[in-house]
């Protein structure tokens, strides 16, 4: 079932490796599925170069149960069906432990937007969820990693801001489908690197004026976009 989405999955957990953004088997992206019933993520722990489209995991969002795949599912499953439950609009989530916004995230430090690049991306401040406690550690690690991200942007827009940082862990991004979120993970990790350059040249360095991250935001994102070409 969901061969084409296995394939996607797959395909998007591949793309991080060529995008340089995993280290060992150090992440992991999923899809879900068109009717919302569904969700395919890639197994735990096994290598990106024998990774193929058949071991894709396919679980009920609704009861987190594998309903298709030999292997087990990514140990992060349970962060990821928690935001799509949340978050009707996201399609797609990769994690990652990219080196630059993983830098952020283990300090604890949310990442502003410094400029135009950020801008086109996120619609302002990455920000950081709260660390979690021993006890939602010790009772349900990785659903509660989806809790604190959620409380997180309890008054925040997921769309507008497509990633977090969790604390002393590392990013999370997602998007509408699989791909998207990969290139949203391609983004922060840029944006992270740039941020880090910015800061050395100059510590004093404030976030870029609203108006300018506006403007590179919408006419990418906004209703009245101009950036690319007509679909």
């Amino acid at each position: 079932m969901l061969e084409d989405l296995k394939q996607q999955v797959c395909q998007a957990n591949l793309d991080l490796v060529s995008a340089g953004l995993v280290t060992l088997t150090w992440g992991n992206v999923s899809g879900r599925s068109e009717d919302g019933k569904h969700f395919v993520i890639k197994p735990s722990g096994v290598a990106y170069d024998v990774m193929r489209p058949e071991h894709m995991v396919v679980l009920d969002l609704a009861t987190g149960e594998t309903v298709e795949g030999e292997l087990r599912p990514s140990s992060d499953t349970a962060t990821h069906r928690l935001l799509y439950q949340a978050w009707p609009g996201v399609g797609g989530i990769t994690h990652t432990h990219s080196p630059k916004a993983t830098a952020f995230a283990q300090a604890r430090r949310e990442l502003p937007c410094y400029g135009t690049t950020h801008a086109d991306h996120f619609s302002g401040t990455v920000p950081v969820a709260r660390p979690l406690t021993q006890e939602e550690i010790d009772s349900a690690y990785e659903a509660n990693t989806g809790h604190v991200i959620i409380e997180r942007f309890a008054d925040l827009d997921p769309i507008a801001i497509p990633a977090v940082l969790v604390a002393s862990h590392a990013p999370f991004a997602w998007g509408k489908n699989a791909a998207e979120s990969v290139k949203n993970a391609i983004a922060l990790e840029a944006c992270a690197a740039m941020a880090i350059d910015s800061l050395a040249l100059n510590p004093a360095l404030g976030p870029v004026e609203a108006y300018l991250l506006d403007k590179h935001y919408q006419r990418k994102h906004g209703p009245g976009a101009y950036y690319g070409q007509k679909k």
